[in-house]
């Protein structure tokens, strides 16, 4: 089945963050239907605070980033990542706390947004993360760096902070979900709408 033309004809898609693996994330959710479209990260603000708490915050910035970069111009979509934390009432004692990504993806007529898999943190992460908003990347950073460090394990200083490279994902999964695959999955759901548009009560752009 060919891609939709809604997407077959995009030119340019600019997202959100000079962050590279979610600019990889973006291209790679999109080379399946439009492989010749340019992919470029532009600086945007989220709009929220630097950790992001709950699913509203969460996807205020996504879409604050989508259309930060749609309307930097010379693109037809906007992308937006944003990744915070949610607190899940699960009957324990206390809530299970699991970081979600949430990407928006935005054009002139239409936005749609998609999510990403739930994982923890360890706890000595979340704590300071939920009620100082402290960053969870340097908190996590600290923490992993001084297990390994127990653990005897290599130092891994040439892998630099999470935010970059595999991320915290890739390296709680031991290299197999890298956190540009990791966000990929929630820009490959936000697409589902813009792969069918009629489905979703709008009409195919020719």
């Amino acid at each position: 089945m060919s891609p939709p033309l809604t997407l077959a004809r995009i030119g340019a898609v600019r997202v959100g963050t000079l962050n590279l693996p979610k600019i990889e994330a973006v291209r790679a959710a999109f080379e399946p239907y439009a492989p010749d479209a340019r992919i470029e990260g532009v600086a945007v603000e989220s709009g929220v605070a630097e950790q992001p708490v709950g699913l509203p915050e969460i996807v205020a910035g996504a879409r604050n980033r989508a259309r930060g970069a749609l309307a930097s111009g010379g693109c037809e979509l906007g992308v937006g990542i944003e990744d915070g934390l949610v607190e899940l009432e699960v009957g324990d004692s206390r809530p299970l706390v699991l970081n979600v990504g949430c990407a928006c993806v935005g054009s002139a007529e239409d936005e749609s947004l998609g999510f990403s898999s739930g994982f923890a943190y360890p706890p000595d992460c979340v704590g300071p993360a939920l009620d100082e908003r402290e960053p969870i990347g340097d908190l996590f950073d600290r923490v992993f760096r001084r297990y390994r460090e127990e653990q005897g394990a290599p130092d891994d200083a040439e892998e630099g902070a999470s935010g970059r490279g595999v991320g915290n994902i890739g390296k709680l999964s031991l290299g197999v979900l890298p956190r540009s695959d990791y966000a990929r999955h929630a820009v490959l759901c936000a697409l589902v709408r813009f792969l069918h548009p009629t489905l979703y009560g709008r009409e195919s752009r020719e």
